[in-house]
């Protein structure tokens, strides 16, 4: 009966991968027997031995090999055994007494499995002589000379399969290659004129599963030649050592799984040859022979054609390689390129963007982007900025590796389907924390052509308490349409990305190691500066506390003799002492403002604001001002810094009043990483045109005359808002008043455990 698959008893998992090449069944057209050494005692052997050599299965454990074998052939079998490849001595022919003077003559192969166990296999010889070498060599040249006239990849596989369908002489000869997702197509077919075409059809990954593809890589030729006959267990079931049944990994007579014959049967098949491609230690294809009948092929044939197929397959393996050794040389010419434009600008991305085309053909890409330090550089067709930055977010919590690549990238970043049409597949490399390289390819609408639905490759029955997989009846045409897909990122392009992130990486450290020097040089200059401003200031107050008293001393001791323009005199004297005692306090007070000296502390907004309002107070009393606020946050923060910037922007906002009593309100508003604090008035307003200039020191837009100031404040507001690593602007017009906007950062002791990091700890980030 069927049963439902979602049942959680069910392990499909465990269906899947269960271990075949444990088994105690082999196919009966042979004989196997597990041998010890070095008596080549005879442990196991297959229960079909009365039949062929007509001795019970009893009978023959705890015998020697020598004891089936003539002394002249158990030489040649342990001289073999004790030699550097046993290979070397597959096949042996050997000959067994059956009856009298009946002897049978077998193909012998050995093997010794990881277990430490002999394992001998006796398949009927088919002719007593093997294959000579010079048809053999023959048959390969053969092969060669039309491969050499093959031009592209797909003649190249055709070659495969008619040489070994001619040698072969099955009805249907596939080649099967593998994709990246591990589900498999037909990408070369030679076959008789009946049969269905199987050719560009695509298998899904259950066809094969994960054990069946280890056996293949480990075992490169597997022969059925009769589907339905009936298998031949080992007796005894386990190994009498071992007590467990034997690893039957690189036999050639081990029995097929159910599954899989009754998937052959439900394509009709009654005999297989099956040939691994193996490039680079991994399973890149198959050559697949299917007969519709039962069909048997010498071992020796068998080695024929799998030699062949790895002739012919290292050949294609040389084109491919060489393809991406051309793609490679021209890769390295475009990273030069971009590496030598990086090196050259003080700013690397101005470099990576230079010749926008490069960067783009790196990955053979449509789009690309270069986020870094919160700014998106963008060439191409790329998604909205907006997108690119919730991108980023979402790569910075989810990704961890050197390099990041999808063909669909909708199907794990949902928000993608919005801009599937620029960027269906991403490329990203890290170059930092929260700074990217992202290549972008769109959406390329494929139909796939499968050998019956991929979405029902297998079965789960249960009959007996027995829970088994059981394979897919149709094979039948079956359209895919796949959408939400790019074209596929080849490996040649995602090292190419990678050795791009090791050059990038390189110029940003070298660029930050020359930061530092710059900022030390800087630090020192500024301590000087800083020093000197100090001095300078202090001493300059004796000298002018000395004009101003001996000029109110002139006054007191000759007014009577002066005249009125004498008087004014003096009082312009003593006006410019004062305003000059009056820029060296801010001169002082700008000085004083460092991020060296903020003390980062819970600080309690609303209570620093009461504090600047009470320093205001007269102010704020002489002008009737109203001054309102929203429900103020807590802030890691320097508390008399930040009373010194509220004071001076409301400050400012009581200064520049209209004719109306000043209506000023302190908003607060939190943001992603930070606290964004608003002062609003309805004073004059500003020109936009203005609106940097205000905060440059000494700058001023009004007359003393008519407001007094010594245009320091907003330069002192914007030091103190830079130290906190935050941002000061205005939003204003002239005569609708104006609205000063800062920001103070959530992570303020993070800050203040950056004070005194180099620069590239401010550039890399913590863990970099």
């Amino acid at each position: 009966m069927k049963i439902n698959l979602e049942l959680p008893d069910i392990n499909l998992i465990g269906l899947q991968e269960a271990p075949i090449h444990l088994s105690s069944q082999i196919q009966p057209h042979g004989v196997l027997l597990v041998l010890e050494e070095p008596e080549l005692k005879i442990l196991q052997v297959s229960t079909n031995t009365l039949n062929i050599f007509g001795i019970t299965p009893e009978n023959m454990l705890q015998k020697k090999l020598e004891d089936l074998l003539d002394p002249f052939q158990i030489e040649k079998i342990k001289t073999g055994l004790s030699g550097v490849n046993i290979d070397f001595i597959n096949p042996t022919k050997v000959w067994v007494r059956k009856k009298g003077d009946e002897y049978i003559v077998f193909d012998a192969v050995c093997h010794c499995n990881e277990e430490g166990f002999i394992i001998m296999e006796l398949e009927p010889a088919i002719t007593q002589e093997n294959i000579p070498f010079l048809s053999f060599y023959n048959l390969a040249r053969a092969s060669i000379n039309k491969l050499e006239k093959a031009s592209n990849l797909h003649e190249f596989c055709q070659v495969i399969v008619q040489e070994v369908q001619k040698l072969t002489e099955f009805d249907r000869v596939m080649l099967y290659k593998f994709d990246d997702d591990e589900h498999g197509y037909v990408v070369a077919e030679e076959k008789l004129e009946r049969l269905e075409p199987y050719l560009g059809l695509h298998y899904p990954e259950s066809d094969i599963p994960k054990p069946a593809r280890k056996l293949f890589v480990a075992n490169s030729i597997r022969i059925i030649p009769d589907s339905s006959c009936q298998p031949v267990t080992l007796f005894p079931v386990n190994n009498p050592i071992s007590d467990r049944p034997i690893n039957l990994t690189n036999s050639i007579l081990r029995s097929a799984s159910p599954c899989h014959i009754e998937y052959l049967h439900n394509m009709g098949v009654g005999a297989t040859l099956t040939i691994s491609l193996i490039k680079d230690q991994k399973l890149w294809g198959l050559i697949a022979c299917h007969h519709q009948s039962p069909k048997y092929i010498s071992y020796e044939l068998r080695k024929a054609c799998e030699f062949l197929g790895r002739v012919i397959f290292t050949e294609i393996s040389a084109r491919e390689e060489t393809e991406d050794y051309d793609r490679r040389i021209n890769m390295t010419h475009i990273q030069s390129t971009l590496i030598e434009y990086m090196s050259q600008d003080e700013n690397f991305i101005d470099g990576l963007v230079k010749n926008p085309q490069n960067l783009l053909d790196l990955a053979s890409a449509q789009g690309a982007a270069v986020c870094f330090g919160g700014n998106c550089t963008v060439v191409g067709e790329t998604p909205k900025k907006e997108d690119l930055n919730f991108l980023v977010q979402w790569l910075k919590n989810n990704v961890e590796e050197e390099v990041f690549y999808t063909d669909s990238l909708p199907q794990i970043y949902p928000d993608a389907e919005s801009f599937k049409n620029v960027a269906s597949g991403l490329l990203a490399i890290p170059i930092a924390k929260r700074n990217y390289v992202l290549w972008f390819r769109p959406e390329v609408i494929q139909t796939v052509n499968w050998g019956g639905d991929p979405n029902q490759a297998f079965e789960v029955s249960q009959s007996e308490g027995n829970v088994r997989l059981c394979p897919r009846k149709s094979f039948e045409l079956w359209k895919e349409t796949v959408r939400l897909t790019s074209l596929p990122w080849k490996d040649v392009e995602v090292k190419a990305a990678l050795e791009l992130r090791k050059a990038i990486v390189n110029i940003v450290l070298r660029q930050a190691d020359e930061l530092a020097q710059l900022a030390e040089d800087l630090e020192r200059s500024n301590a000087d500066l800083k020093k000197f401003a100090y001095i300078a200031s202090h001493d300059l107050q004796e000298p002018l506390n000395q004009v101003v008293n001996y000029v109110q001393l002139l006054e007191m001791r000759y007014g009577q003799k002066l005249d009125k323009e004498a008087h004014e005199f003096i009082s312009y004297a003593v006006q410019g002492v004062s305003l000059m005692q009056t820029l060296i306090d801010d001169v002082l007070a700008y000085s004083k403002v460092d991020m060296q000296a903020i003390a980062f502390q819970m600080t309690e907004v609303e209570t620093v604001l009461n504090r600047a309002l009470g320093n205001l107070r007269q102010r704020i009393n002489e002008t009737g001002a109203t001054i309102t606020h929203d429900p103020l946050p807590i802030v890691m923060t320097d508390k008399t810094q930040l009373m010194q910037l509220f004071q001076n922007l409301i400050g400012n906002a009581i200064k520049f009043h209209s004719d109306q009593p000043p209506q000023i309100h302190v908003g607060a508003e939190r943001t992603e990483d930070a606290w964004l604090f608003s002062v609003r008035d309805n004073g004059i307003g500003i020109d936009p045109q203005f609106s940097d200039r205000i905060f440059v020191i000494f700058q001023r837009l009004h007359t003393r005359d008519e407001y007094i100031g010594t245009g320091m404040g907003l330069a002192i507001c914007k030091k103190i808002v830079e130290c906190h690593r935050g941002r000061i602007w205005i939003e204003s017009k002239l005569g609708g008043g104006a609205t000063f906007y800062f920001t103070i950062p959530v992570g303020g002791r993070e800050l203040e455990r950056r004070k005194g990091r180099k620069t590239q700890n401010d550039l890399f980030g913590r863990g970099q």
